[in-house]
């Protein structure tokens, strides 16, 4: 994971932009994702039999195309390009230029209906491929989140599974209390979990069930830098070149 938080330090270091503590906040969710779970295939990411996977928070682009770059979806220097003008890679995923990136994702509480939709087609077909998708906690304060949900448990969409990446940045504005809760009355099956053990996201991630699956996921915004974990500061800025160098530190030493 070290070389993975290098990748998206160092990208929104030469961008001057990007939403680094989400991107590390979701990371190794993303990592599990690509790396054990997914059915996808690099070389053919459109390939009708694959798992969709669409990151409704689309601000944590980086830690996307870190995982994505690091798969060979793409190659992996172009993260360099990152927030650049006529790069494809932009602060939020553009699905018509980014391979393996299944929508274009940012306006909160649009990626989520959009899986559930997905998940619905998938089903009629009788595909046996999954969808999985990633939305934050503020995300969920949507009304769209909640009539996607209701759509979802109606139509018994055992082939979605929803991951709340519940860092709590939203507590300060609006708590959303507690969401497993929520999505039980919903009637979801609920799996809670630490975000940044990649044993229990494996297990939450691939048991099957036969009700769609929330996910609430406990992560630090800002993970693995100290000074940013947690810090509203750090929402939406770029390391410079001297904090760049010991945040690189930092991650090197863990």
């Amino acid at each position: 994971m070290v070389g993975l938080r290098k990748i998206i330090l160092e990208a929104a270091h030469h961008a001057g932009e990007g939403h680094v503590p989400s991107a590390l906040s979701v990371l190794d969710i993303l990592w599990v994702l690509y790396d054990k779970i997914l059915n996808i295939d690099p070389k053919n990411p459109n390939h009708p039999s694959r798992d969709r996977f669409i990151l409704s928070k689309g601000h944590a682009s980086l830690g996307l195309y870190a995982v994505l770059g690091t798969k060979e979806f793409f190659p992996l220097s172009e993260i360099r390009e990152f927030g650049k003008y006529n790069s494809r890679l932009g602060g939020h995923p553009d699905t018509t230029k980014v391979p393996g990136a299944e929508a274009s994702t940012g306006s909160l509480g649009h990626g989520f209906p959009m899986s559930v939709g997905v998940a619905l087609a998938l089903k009629i077909q009788k595909s046996s491929s999954k969808v999985f998708t990633l939305i934050g906690d503020g995300e969920s304060n949507e009304g769209s989140i909640w009539e996607a949900a209701l759509l979802a448990a109606h139509h018994r969409l055992n082939n979605l599974i929803c991951i709340v990446d519940y860092n709590h940045s939203t507590d300060r504005a609006l708590s959303v209390g507690k969401l497993e809760k929520k999505f039980e009355a919903f009637d979801w099956e609920t799996r809670s979990i630490n975000g940044h053990n990649q044993a229990d996201i494996f297990k939450a991630l691939s048991t099957p069930s036969e009700r769609p699956v929330a996910v609430i996921a406990e992560t630090i915004k800002g993970y693995g830098i100290k000074s940013m974990e947690n810090n509203p500061e750090w929402h939406h800025r770029s390391p410079k070149k001297e904090e760049l160098r010991s945040f690189l530190e930092e991650i090197r030493a863990v």
